[in-house]
């Protein structure tokens, strides 16, 4: 599931892999309009795959940007059934979801 970004000098950068063990995917770096894409492929895949319950794993995220919790809001949204878990996210992710979708229980912010 998407690849690290170009590692360039003063671009941010962005790996995604799956999480062992279970459904959903692990994220490394920044989340901004330069790592996007990978970004929305990894939230394509996690769709694909997810089962009932899918966790997105951002402990190593040091920021992502509205756009990026967009595309996360919007993916859970896109899920036939069940919900994702955002474990230990960067600060700005739970307030923009509360700002801009309140009340969406598709995610379950884990601190």
């Amino acid at each position: 599931m998407g690849g690290p970004a170009p590692a360039e000098p003063g671009r941010a950068a962005l790996e995604v892999s799956p999480l062992p063990g279970r459904c959903g995917i692990r994220a490394r770096g920044e989340i901004s309009a330069l790592t996007r894409p990978s970004w929305e492929q990894a939230l394509s895949e996690l769709v694909r795959r997810h089962a009932g319950v899918s966790y997105v794993e951002l402990s190593d995220v040091a920021f992502v940007d509205v756009a990026g919790v967009t595309a996360l809001a919007v993916t859970a949204m896109k899920l036939p059934d069940g919900r994702v878990v955002v474990e230990n996210p960067p600060p700005q992710l739970p307030r923009v979801l509360e700002m801009f979708w309140p009340g969406l229980d598709r995610i379950e912010v884990a601190l």
